[in-house]
C-alpha cells in the first residue's frame, strides 16, 4: 500500500522576543547555546489526528519535539456479498423479475436446519485505529526569517493502523455461513468413506457419517450421496474477495472459528518524517502564542490488508478482481507507501 495515512509534527514554538517568530531564535550570541531554556506546548489537528507535544530549543536553530498523537475512532460501514459457489450469480432475469438462486436454495436449507435466517449481504465496520510517539526536530535555515523550517524525524507506534469487522446484526448470518461450510465439508469427507466402501476397502461402519448426534447418525450411503449430490452441484458459501495471485482461483473469505470476519491494514511501526513548516504570532503583540502549519510525509512502508486467515488482499489476490467499496479502499491503500502530512499546531510558550 503506498500512500495512506498520515502522521505528523507538532509541538513547538517559543518565547518573547523581537520578531513574530521564536524568541529563542532572537539571540544573535552565537556562542550562547540556548539548551533547554524554554518550554512549549502544543495541541494539533492535521491528518495525523489530534495531537499535543512539547518542544525545547537545543541550538540557536534548531528545536527538539516531542509528543502524541491518535486519530479519533470513527466509523464507516461497507456491505460485502455472501454467494455460494465460484461464479456470482444474478438475482434478477434480463427482465427484472426476482429468480432463485444457489444461494436461495441453500439458504432456505439451512433455516430449516438450524432456524438461523442468512442475509445475503454481510454489513462490515471499519474504522481508523493508528497512533503515534513522535520525536521531531526543527530546524530554522533562514536567520532573517526564523517563521519558516524544515522538520525530520519519526513517528512510532502500532503497526495495525485501521481495522474491518463484521456487525453485530451480522452475526447471525456468519454463523449459518460457517455451519453450512462445516455441513459441506463433512459431506465431502463422508463421501470419500462411501466410494472407499463400494471399492471394498472398509467396512459399512466405517463410512464416516456427515453428522453425530448421541446415537443419532447420517451415515447411510444413499442419505451421503444424496447430500453430496446437493451440496457438491452448488458449492462452499462465503464473500467473494477477488482472485488469487497464485493460480487465479477465487478467493471466498469464510468465517473465523469464532464466527466473524476480520481484516486489519499494517503498515512499519517507525516511520520516518520529512516536512516543512511556517509559524508565527497568533496575536499581534504576544509572544507567548503562536500558530503554525506543518506540511510533509510519513514514510511508513509497504501497506497490507491482512483477513482474518491471514489473506493479504494486496499481495495475495489481483487487485483488478477485488470489486465494489473494497476494491477502491484497496486500491488506495495501495497507493499509499507515504502519507502526505498536513498539521495546524497551536503553541503556547512555558517558560
Amino acid at each position: 500500500m503506498k500512500r495512506l495515512f498520515f502522521l505528523i509534527c507538532m509541538v513547538a514554538c517559543m518565547l518573547q522576543g523581537k520578531s513574530q517568530g521564536y524568541a529563542f531564535l532572537n539571540d544573535d550570541k552565537e556562542e550562547e547555546t540556548p539548551l533547554f531554556n524554554h518550554l512549549d506546548a502544543a495541541v494539533s489537528l492535521g491528518t495525523t489526528g489530534i495531537g499535543i507535544d512539547l518542544a525545547t530549543p537545543v541550538t540557536n536553530w534548531a528545536q527538539l519535539r516531542l509528543g502524541y498523537s491518535f486519530m479519533p475512532r470513527f466509523h464507516y460501514n461497507m456491505n460485502f456479498d455472501v454467494q455460494v459457489g465460484d461464479v456470482k450469480e444474478s438475482k434478477y432475469d434480463v427482465n427484472g423479475n426476482r429468480v432463485t438462486t444457489k444461494f436461495d436454495k441453500m439458504a432456505t436449507m439451512l433455516e430449516d436446519l438450524t432456524g438461523y435466517k442468512v442475509d445475503d449481504e454481510v454489513e462490515m465496520i471499519g474504522r481508523p485505529t493508528y497512533q503515534n510517539l513522535k520525536m521531531l526536530v526543527d530546524v530554522f535555515p533562514f536567520k532573517n526569517d526564523k517563521r519558516w523550517h524544515v522538520t525530520a524525524g519519526f513517528f512510532w507506534g502500532p503497526s495495525k493502523i485501521a481495522e474491518a469487522y463484521n456487525s453485530t446484526e451480522a452475526m447471525t448470518s456468519l454463523l449459518a455461513v460457517g455451519i453450512y461450510n462445516r455441513l459441506y465439508d463433512n459431506t465431502m469427507d463422508s463421501y470419500e468413506t462411501v466410494l472407499q466402501y463400494e471399492r471394498g476397502e472398509i467396512d459399512p461402519w466405517d463410512i464416516k457419517p456427515i453428522l453425530s448426534i448421541g446415537s443419532y447418525e447420517i451415515n447411510s450411503p444413499t442419505e451421503i450421496k444424496a447430500m453430496y449430490n446437493r451440496l457438491k452441484a452448488n458449492g462452499r458459501m462465503g464473500i467473494h474477495l477477488g482472485d488469487k495471485v497464485s493460480d487465479g482461483t477465487p478467493y471466498m473469505m469464510e468465517p473465523g472459528s469464532d464466527g466473524m470476519v476480520r481484516a486489519e491494514v499494517r503498515v512499519n511501526s517507525f516511520k520516518p518524517y520529512l516536512g516543512v513548516g511556517y509559524g508565527g504570532r497568533l496575536l499581534k503583540n504576544n509572544d507567548r502564542v503562536h500558530i503554525a502549519v506543518d506540511l510533509g510525509a510519513m514514510f511508513w512502508g509497504k501497506p497490507h490488508v491482512v483477513t482474518h486467515d491471514g489473506t493479504d488482499l494486496i499481495g495475495d489476490i489481483q487487485n483488478n478482481t477485488i470489486g465494489g467499496k473494497v476494491g477502491d479502499y484497496v486500491k488506495l491503500i495501495k497507493t499509499f507507501n507515504a502519507f502526505p502530512v498536513l498539521d495546524v499546531r497551536l503553541v503556547y510558550n512555558l517558560f
